[in-house]
């Protein structure tokens, strides 16, 4: 059974369609990057599926019981505040020393929990906050713009950790990211969304679609090719959607 079931999903707000017949599913165990424009519906569509958002039309179905755990874009901690890692962990809901370590850990951030929180650099505060969701066991790891900020190799490491944390839990993850040709390297299915979904599939196809390339140009495929190269990854994307395939609708949200 798919984790989260999308169909025709619209939502209107503010007198202004931002999103309309979008429709895909999340299947345990993959990564499912959402790319776009700014205004596209990207963080919209992710709010529609922890319940935030209420669909004008359409309907979000989740797994009865999916567990999820949520990266937020970031996140404001007064930096006067003093506060470790390790306490942070606990906040709101106490949880044992083996689960906040095993939790940091997995995380890549093993070695964080006496830390100030003030003290942490950009990746390392992420790191934490991905340990925090994964405090839940998330059957579905749902990260907004996890790398905003970071430099490159920052956010190259950071999806990398991403990756190793869906094989070692096996949860399936689903991104909303601005940095094409770090995070389709990082994917098994690319999402390209602007008001509706304009293609999808295996980032090589979705990196060459015509769709894509009116969004964000020809200039992506090459760093993508040379981010595999550099980095020898290589995934079975043995999914059912290894092609992309275009949506003829060429409307666009306001």
């Amino acid at each position: 059974m798919s984790l989260v079931d999308i169909r025709g999903l619209a939502v209107r707000a503010g007198g202004r369609q931002i999103l309309h017949d979008v429709a895909f599913a999340i299947e345990p165990g993959e990564i499912v990057t959402v790319v776009g424009p700014n205004g596209s519906g990207k963080s919209t569509l992710l709010r529609s599926i922890v319940g935030a958002v209420r669909p004008t039309a359409g309907l979000v179905a989740l797994k009865p019981g999916l567990r999820i755990g949520y990266v937020p874009q970031k996140l404001h901690i007064d930096p006067t505040l003093p506060i470790t890692v390790r306490r942070f962990l606990g906040l709101p809901h106490p949880v044992s020393d083996d689960e906040a370590q095993m939790a940091l850990t997995e995380a890549g951030a093993g070695d964080l929990g006496t830390r100030q929180m003030a003290d942490l650099s950009g990746g390392q505060f992420q790191r934490v906050l991905l340990a925090r969701a994964l405090l839940a066991r998330p059957d579905l790891l749902i990260l907004d713009e996890a790398t905003q900020g970071m430099d490159q190799p920052g956010s190259a490491e950071f999806y990398r950790q991403i990756e190793k944390v869906r094989t070692e839990l096996g949860c399936a993850v689903l991104m909303v990211s601005h940095e094409l040709h770090v995070v389709m390297a990082a994917s098994d299915r690319v999402i390209c969304l602007n008001g509706h979904i304009c293609c999808e599939g295996a980032p090589e196809h979705v990196a060459s679609a015509p769709e894509y390339r009116a969004l964000f140009g020809t200039g992506t495929r090459g760093a993508l090719a040379l981010y595999r190269h550099e980095h020898t990854h290589s995934h079975d994307h043995g999914h059912d959607h290894d092609h992309a395939h275009g949506h003829h609708d060429h409307e666009h949200a306001e």
